[in-house]
This record gives C-alpha cells, structure tokens and sequence, in this order.
C-alpha cells in the first residue's frame, strides 16, 4: 500500500541514510524531509527548511500536504555537543545555560513535533513514530554517572514518549511509538568520543537505519511504546 514517511533532523546521517533507504521501498511514495537547510533531490522527497521553534514548527506542520497515509515518522534531531557545549565529567561542569540548550533541543523540540504531527498520522492505517533516544537516558540502566544534561534530558524524553503513548492508546489507537538508541555511529555527534568505542561498535550510518527499518517492520501497533536499540533489543526504561 502506498505510505508517506516524515523525516525530521533529515540533516543528520542517520536521517539522510534513513531516506535513502525509503527512496528504494517501493511503496514509499511520498517522504516529508525536515530540517534546518538541508534539501533533497529525488521525486520522492519534498523538502522544508524549519528554524524549530515553536511557531516555524506549528506553522510547517499545519500547510503540510500529504498524499498517502503516514506509515512512518522519524524524528532524529537532537544534541550532545556544540561548541564549548560538552558533555559534564562532574557536577562543577553544570551549567544552567547548557543545560537548558540540550533540553530544548534533545526533550522540548521533539516533544513539539510530536505534537504538532499527530494530527497528520491519525488514521486507520498503522503508522510508527520513531523519537532518537540513548541507552543514557535509561535510569535503571546507569551505572556510569556523568553527562548530566544529555543523560537527564534522554532520559526526560523517554518520559515523554510513555506519556504520548499512554494517550495515544486512546485518542489515535493505530500509532505506536518507539524511543530508539541507534548505538555508537559514525556521525559528527559521535565524533569527539569515538576513541573509546570498541572495535565492531562504530556504526555506519547505512547500518543503522537498515536495522530500524527491519526492526519497525517488526514492531506491533500494540498502543504501548517501547524502547530498543539497534539490535532490535528492549531497553529497560
């Protein structure tokens, strides 16, 4: 059946190998890729350039014309690092005006996609949101300590997506969330830290997005989210 797929943070690796991917399924019809500047050329693909704020947000999702059902839906954008923004070692490295950069950019922003999409995904066909998340942002998980602001703000967006799914269970029964850990992939993100990856632990990012796939193709419209990683194994939350 023909689909639609968006694509928020096309930008990214992930989301650029993401829509190479979709261009070749050959029931992707129509894929809606979002970011700040990055443009695509493929029949397939209409672009939109958006600064992320809440009224640029609210204003794209609200003209968006979509041809086909929403199967698929792909928000990746967040961050780590920018600039003199890194990753705190120890609690004197907290800083309140990072902390609230990677919050808005890692919890608010994606949470106000979600948002302003899911008017556009409800319908009787099933249609599976998949939000960037980390194995950091699980608290039962973390026996490390450290990088306070991008472990919190994982952390409060998986909080995010329980809560989004326990209402979708009632209001837009045929959507089914997944917060997703993509692992340790080659991308600017990844860059700075990548010394410490062991060997067969760097991803490229073709690999990855072929292992959501299959892993969405997989996943049941059960009205409960998840957490996996690209191994297509559950996270405890």
């Amino acid at each position: 059946m023909p689909y639609t797929a968006i694509v928020v943070g096309a930008g990214s690796k992930i989301a650029q190998a993401i829509i190479v991917q979709l261009i070749e399924a050959p029931d992707c019809q129509q894929i809606i890729a979002i970011s700040r500047q990055q443009t695509f050329s493929n029949e397939k693909v209409t672009s939109f350039n958006c600064e992320y704020t809440e009224a640029c947000i609210e204003q794209l999702c609200s003209g968006l014309k979509l041809n086909y059902p929403v199967a698929f839906t792909f928000i990746c954008q967040g961050i780590l690092h920018q600039g003199e923004l890194q990753p705190e070692r120890k609690i004197e490295a907290i800083s309140a005006e990072n902390m609230r950069k990677v919050f808005e950019a890692n919890t608010v922003i994606p949470s106000l996609w979600l948002e302003y999409l899911t008017p556009h995904l409800k319908s009787t066909e099933p249609c599976k949101v998949v939000l960037f998340s980390a194995r950091i942002g699980s608290i039962s998980d973390n026996q490390l300590g450290g990088w306070y602001s991008y472990r919190a703000s994982k952390a409060a967006l998986n909080m995010m997506v329980q809560t989004f799914s326990v209402e979708l269970a009632r209001r837009a029964k045929n959507i089914k969330l997944l917060a997703f850990h993509p692992g340790t992939t080659d991308t600017p993100l990844s860059e700075p830290f990548q010394g410490s990856v062991p060997e067969g632990k760097l991803f490229s990012p073709e690999f990855v997005a072929a292992q959501l796939l299959s892993l969405l193709d997989a996943l049941e419209v059960d009205g409960k989210a998840s957490y996996m990683d690209w191994n297509h194994q559950p996270i405890s939350w």
